[in-house]
């Protein structure tokens, strides 16, 4: 600025209203304002949407892939990312470490075993007589099948009653491989005799734990929200005749966590 200043003849330089030495100092402050180079946004450059993406794909594809195996996966392709990024990348994302998202359910488990779940369901007359009935539900076909129906379920009764079982519907457990029960007092050694000598294994559950049973539970929740909450029983001839023939198809929400029961139940015989 001050070399062009000097250049011009001096009537021209009269009209100016600033010195050649302002001039200069305006533009250093310009220069230390904003600098020589081109400014950076404050912070980490933001991560490539694409690894992103192909970081979370990876993940639920590979459930045993944690984050550095996933970190290690993109660096192959080429991703130059941080393992500490990834690892946000995928909390962000709602997606759980690998040991959480490997682990078994209680329904998973009880499919993988093609088991056959069974428990009493109680059920009040209109004469305000409990009764109990109890059912047989396959965890692969979910079909129900009911073992009997007392208003004193004895261990005698229940060991009967698994007897019958057998004899009556033998040829739809033969796939199973082991029978999940509670830990009640009817289901006693004899009862569970009679499935191992089947060729099942026993599988009691953990006290207060009705997850683990998680097929008869939701078809105890079935039984009452189609049939007892609609119809009154006036006793167990009564019962056993609605039970038999009402559908027990129930819609699966997401929340359950496991297949909701369908068929029709088939009653066994009575001990």
């Amino acid at each position: 600025m001050g070399a062009i200043a000097t250049a011009l003849p001096r009537p021209r330089r009269q009209g100016w209203l600033v010195t050649p030495d302002t001039l200069l100092r305006w533009h250093r402050r310009r220069i230390a304002r904003h600098g020589g180079h081109p400014r950076r946004r404050p912070g980490r450059p933001s991560t490539a949407a694409q690894a992103r993406s192909l970081a979370m794909r990876m993940a639920r594809e590979n459930p045993t892939w944690g984050y550095r195996r996933t970190h290690g996966e993109l660096s192959r392709l080429g991703h130059t990312i941080e393992a500490s990024t990834v690892w946000k990348i995928l909390n962000d994302a709602g997606i759980d470490p690998a040991p959480t998202r490997t682990s078994t359910t209680w329904p998973q488990l009880l499919r993988s075993q093609a088991a056959v779940a069974c428990d009493f369901a109680t059920v009040d007359t209109v004469l305000l007589r409990r009764v109990y009935v109890l059912f047989f539900i396959d965890t692969a076909s979910r079909e129900v099948i009911l073992g009997g129906i007392t208003a004193n379920p004895t261990a005698a009764w229940t060991t009967q009653a698994a007897r019958n079982l057998f004899l009556t519907h033998g040829d739809r457990l033969a796939s199973a491989k082991a029978l999940v029960r509670d830990r009640g007092s009817q289901f006693t050694t004899s009862f569970d005799a009679v499935f191992r000598s089947a060729g099942m294994k026993v599988l009691a559950t953990p006290v207060r734990t009705p997850v683990a049973n998680s097929f008869a539970e939701r078809w105890i929740q079935s039984l009452r929200r189609e049939l007892l909450d609609r119809t009154l029983v006036w006793n167990q001839r009564h019962l056993r005749r609605t039970a038999s023939s009402t559908s027990t198809k129930t819609r699966h929400e997401a929340t359950t966590g496991f297949l909701a029961p369908t068929g029709l139940c088939r009653p066994s015989t009575e001990p």
